[in-house]
C-alpha cells in the first residue's frame, strides 16, 4: 500500500514518530541533526535555538522530556552535550529515553569514549549510526548487538 496507509497501520500497533533528533552542545552548536518531516531551514535552526534554550535552562529535578509547541522532546544530557529527540505527544517518554541510551552507547562503543569531536569529525559515520536506529522518523532497531554487528559489517565493506 501506499507510504501514508502503511504508516497509519504502523501507528496502530503503537509505532512511535520521531520527527527529528538534535545533538547539540552547551553552547547551542548543533553537531548532528536529522529531520524526518519536511521543514525549511530557517524554521530548523529557529527550533534548533528554543530546543536548546529549553533544556539547557531546565531544572534538574524536571523530567527530561517537556511539550513543545504540538508535540514532545525527550533529550538526555552526556557530559556536554544534549541529545533530543521531538516526537508524537502521545509517545512513550521511557522507550525513547532508552533509544537515546542506546545510541549513545553504540556511539560510545564504536568511537571508544565518544566526544563531540567524534561528531564533528565522523559525521558520517554518525549518521550511518543513526541510520541503522531510526528509518523514516520510525524506531527500526533496538537491539545493541544487532546494532554493532550491522556497523562492523559496513566497515568491513568500507
Amino acid at each position: 500500500g501506499a507510504p501514508g496507509a502503511r504508516r497509519a497501520r504502523a501507528r496502530e500497533r503503537g509505532a512511535r514518530m520521531i520527527r527529528f533528533v538534535l545533538l547539540q552542545n552547551k553552547q547551542g552548536k548543533t553537531r548532528l541533526s536529522k529531520y524526518y518531516v519536511p521543514l525549511e531551514d530557517t524554521e530548523k535552526r529557529k527550533l534548533e535555538q528554543e530546543i536548546h534554550r529549553e533544556v539547557c535552562s531546565r531544572d534538574k529535578k524536571l523530567s527530561n522530556f517537556f511539550e513543545f509547541r504540538t508535540h514532545k522532546v525527550i533529550y538526555r544530557q552526556y557530559a556536554g552535550l544534549f541529545f533530543s529527540l521531538c516526537v508524537d505527544v502521545n509517545d512513550n517518554e521511557l522507550s525513547h529515553l532508552e533509544s537515546i541510551h542506546l545510541l549513545v552507547e553504540v556511539l560510545d562503543h564504536f568511537f571508544s569514549g565518544v566526544c563531540e569531536l567524534d561528531l564533528v569529525f565522523g559525521f558520517n559515520i554518525c549518521y550511518l549510526i543513526l541510520d541503522e536506529f531510526f528509518l523514516a522518523g520510525e524506531v527500526q532497531e533496538t537491539s545493541k548487538k544487532v546494532i554493532l554487528e550491522r556497523l562492523e559489517e559496513l566497515r568491513r565493506l568500507e
